[in-house]
């Protein structure tokens, strides 16, 4: 009897160990502690001579600048992947936007049963939302995530339905959920810059940037209370950093999606798909050491305002309005989508504003028409545009009109010869 109970536990773990379709949820492993501070020390890019691109063990990543959406750098940010546990950033989203964060659950047994990292629940645990969202992106529930999601629409299906149209309202055209949690599945993807894009949403909200900005928490499950540890081993670490979200199974690899802020810079990178967990934390740090040592916030509106005065002053009088009862051209200019971006160093000087705008119109020619645009690039790439209106009304000349000049001139030309 010891033997056959021997030999099928010998078997259980080479099926969970061989088997691609069994998978866990979120950092569960042996990997050895990570000594984060070497690795900052270094993952340093900086260098006088030559900016180089960090190279990266992760399939797919990306680093944007919150303020702009902004790619500032990207490695197959495109590509449709699975990102694990970092599903739950759409999933507490949710969770935020529609329910009561007070109300208490009870604990289903399919929650209570769902594997991979788990907050520790069973069923029949009663819960607050709030403590539940905690449960869900400090520890990655995948526990805490049914039960959110049952709470909120009745079941896994329902919320998925939710998510999917959340994920369409923000533009993600290549992001498809089929769960809370992110345990493999095939119809559950995203792309490292969507889901970048998502994170950036979601930090907006002040309770979920409070959330995933923590550390250490203690919910209270039964009226007990339980500490838990944000598996985010950046958070608190790396200069900046304020959240997000780890991620693991066995078709995602390892994942990260790390937030920081320095000095006016604030950005969002995302790893997906490195072979362990040393590589995504090495990767995320590099990107990040990358972007702070080689880009600099531009003002692009003042680069923008001082090229067009250049250009009026050369191009003004060029402007012609045919039959028009005056020739008054007021140039102004469309709010821009940002004022200022991250540039790389390198590429600052070689920042091009190309200006084009009619010059040639019939009258009447209308207020607000749209007459021009402006587009500045850097390094062949074009990084913003803006349009171009005539501010002014110009009408077209009446016969009444003609016979005013007429006077007008002949009264100039008496007056002209009495003097």
């Amino acid at each position: 009897m010891k033997k056959f109970l021997y030999n099928t536990f010998i078997l259980l773990c080479l099926i969970v160990l061989f088997n691609p379709s069994i998978s866990l949820s979120d950092d569960i492993d042996t990997e050895e502690e990570i000594d984060i501070e070497s690795e900052i020390i270094s993952a340093s890019t900086y260098s006088e001579t030559e900016i180089k691109e960090p190279t990266t063990n992760s399939r797919a990543c990306v680093v944007i600048d919150r303020n702009t959406n902004t790619i500032l750098y990207g490695k197959n940010e495109n590509q449709k992947r699975k990102m694990a546990s970092t599903t739950k950033i759409m999933t507490a989203t949710i969770i935020i936007e529609n329910c009561n964060l007070n109300d208490t659950v009870e604990v289903s047994k399919k929650a209570a049963g769902t594997g991979g990292s788990r907050l520790g629940l069973k069923t029949g645990d009663k819960i607050t939302v709030k403590d539940l969202l905690y449960g869900l992106m400090l520890c990655s529930g995948n526990d805490a995530a049914v039960s959110l999601a049952e709470h909120c629409s009745g079941s896994v299906d329902g919320f998925a339905e939710l998510m999917n149209s959340k994920a369409s309202s923000l533009g993600l055209t290549s992001t498809h959920f089929e769960t809370p949690h992110g345990l493999d599945s095939d119809g559950h993807f995203t792309t490292a810059y969507e889901l970048a894009k998502l994170t950036n949403y979601a930090l907006k909200n002040e309770t979920f940037a409070k959330i995933v900005g923590t550390k250490n928490y203690t919910v209270t499950i039964n009226g007990y209370p339980k500490n838990l540890s944000n598996t985010n081993e950046l958070l608190g670490v790396l200069s900046g950093v304020y959240g997000v979200k780890t991620g693991f199974t066995n078709g995602a690899n390892r994942c990260l999606v790390t937030a920081c802020k320095r000095d006016d810079m604030d950005i969002i990178c995302v790893v997906l798909g490195a072979d362990t967990k040393k590589f995504r934390t090495q990767d995320s740090i590099k990107l990040i050491n990358y972007i702070y040592d080689n880009f600099k916030i531009v003002n692009i509106k003042e680069i923008i305002d001082n090229k067009l005065e250049e250009w009026k002053n050369k191009n003004m009088q060029k402007f012609y309005i045919n039959k028009g009862i005056s020739q008054n051209i007021n140039l102004q200019l469309d709010n821009l989508a940002y004022t200022s971006l991250p540039i790389r160093k390198d590429l600052i000087n070689s920042i091009n504003v190309n200006i084009e705008c009619k010059t040639n119109f019939d009258a009447p020619l209308f207020a607000n028409t749209e007459i021009g645009k402006i587009e500045v690039s850097t390094n062949n790439q074009i990084i913003t545009t803006c349009k171009i209106y005539n501010k002014n009304e110009i009408s077209k000349k009446t016969p009444f009109s003609y016979m005013f000049m007429f006077f007008k001139n002949y009264i100039n030309i008496i007056e002209e010869n009495i003097l």
